[in-house]
């Protein structure tokens, strides 16, 4: 017998069977249908009663498109700051995506020796190409840089001593503190120098009979000027070769080549001309690449590295393997100007003159927007402190209505940033081919307001 006023419920199975259902995963439909159902014998959620039952299909199926909507959504960086943490740090071209899915779409040779038929190492498919664009001896990858300065600190330096500048003690994003992984590798930090000042002589000085490691670490965030010195890397190089312990270098971001648009950061080709032990570096900053943590050094140091058990819960799967060796092989064949992430930052002003004259040509409402000089940052941990040159859109409205415009713009997925309280869209960091994607963001937007 039927409860008064309650609406009817179908039976389960029955209802599972209905023609829209039928391609979609019923273990799932069971699951949101029982909810449903549930909620409404309780009285959480009213309906109204239908014969055909099509209230309570909607339901089930905007439930499932609730579940399966795409939290990781793309987005179009007007900030900017071409490797944005927050935004994915570098863009990767969508031909590369295209490419790499020969290679990984079905099975693939990642720990297969062709040759020989037995099990191959996983690692060799980047050494020759990192030794050659790097011009070290050997290199190895594993899934971040943070793992990168673990797994190097933990292989080498356990129970022992790593001498870094106190100077070079930093916190980068996410509470990535440097002390913090020395402690957890193993190793006894000591601390040379003071915060703006270390020499030469504090390093050999520092030196025991427990020294394993001197270790110099790039000031990913922040400069220090004024009254200071710190000791080069290619000085610390033959200081700690020469009393027989490793000298490591956790470069963070490191450019493959001299460029104007990069600052005076030194380039892997010359750091490597001085025969370092090892560095370490991300492969998503300015390598523009996917997230890895590059290794590459001497090869015995690398060989020793490969042998320490963490290794494995540290190793990138074939995914990153994929994409890196696509992006090498971009470089090798076509220098940086193929890798999205330098074709933005070397973007000049006329280039974004266009692609503001461009955006403007095709607006509904371009006496809304104006052009005007700017600047930005790389971003992402790299080139601190060094200023880039950009051009930018500006909206021209009421200051008070900054916060709600930039919303409206990220809630169609244009990320902006607000200057002098007004919204504007730096073109630094905007490629080509978004162009006609944020003309119609804009028009939209700005046709919602007075």
């Amino acid at each position: 017998m039927k409860t008064k006023n309650r609406p009817s419920i179908p039976q389960l199975g029955r209802f599972l069977d209905r023609v829209e259902f039928v391609e979609l995963n019923r273990q799932t439909l069971t699951f949101l249908t029982r909810e449903l159902f549930e909620e409404i014998r309780t009285g959480k959620i009213n309906i109204p009663t239908d014969e055909d039952e099509s209230e309570l299909v909607k339901l089930v199926l905007s439930r499932l498109d609730t579940l399966c909507a795409d939290s990781l959504v793309p987005l179009i960086n007007a900030t900017g700051i071409v490797l944005h943490t927050n935004l994915g740090r570098s863009p990767i071209e969508k031909s590369i995506l295209d490419e790499m899915q020969e290679s990984i779409g079905s099975y693939c040779n990642l720990e297969f020796d062709i040759d020989s038929g037995k099990r191959g190492e996983r690692y060799g498919h980047l050494t020759k190409k990192l030794s050659f664009l790097l011009g070290c001896e050997d290199a190895i990858v594993v899934n971040n840089n943070a793992a990168a300065v673990f797994l190097i600190l933990n292989t080498f330096a356990t129970g022992k001593e790593t001498i870094v500048s106190r100077g070079e003690l930093v916190e980068i994003g996410g509470s990535f503190r440097i002390p913090d992984v020395m402690s957890a590798s193993g190793t006894v930090l000591k601390e040379i120098g003071t915060t703006n000042k270390t020499k030469a002589s504090d390093y050999t000085a520092a030196i025991t009979p427990q020294t394993a490691i001197m270790m110099k670490v790039h000031r990913s965030n922040f400069s220090v000027v004024g009254f200071t010195h710190e000791v080069e890397f290619e000085e610390l190089i033959p200081l700690a070769q020469s009393n027989n312990l490793i000298d490591y270098y956790d470069a963070g971001s490191l450019n493959l080549f001299d460029a104007p648009y990069l600052g005076n950061e030194t380039c892997a080709k010359s750091l490597f001309e001085h025969s370092p032990s090892l560095v370490s570096f991300s492969g998503d900053k300015l390598l523009g690449s996917v997230q890895a943590g590059i290794i590459a050094g001497k090869k015995e140091f690398i060989d020793k590295i490969k042998k320490n058990q963490l290794l494995r819960m540290l190793r990138v799967d074939k995914l990153t393997m994929a994409v890196l060796e696509k992006t090498l092989t971009r470089y090798i064949q076509k220098g940086p100007q193929a890798i999205k992430t330098h074709k933005l930052l070397s973007k000049t002003i006329i280039d974004m003159q266009v692609q503001a004259d461009t955006i403007l040509s095709h607006m509904d409402h371009s006496q809304k927007l104006s052009i005007g000089k700017t600047s930005t940052y790389a971003g992402g941990g790299s080139l601190p402190q060094h200023l880039l040159e950009s051009l930018a859109l500006i909206i021209q409205d009421h200051p008070k209505n900054a916060e709600r415009l930039i919303k409206a713009l990220r809630a169609n997925g244009l990320i902006a940033r607000i200057e002098k309280d007004r919204v504007i869209l730096d073109l630094r960091s905007i490629d080509d081919d978004e162009l006609t994607h944020v003309t119609a963001i804009l028009n939209t937007v700005l046709e919602e307001r007075p």
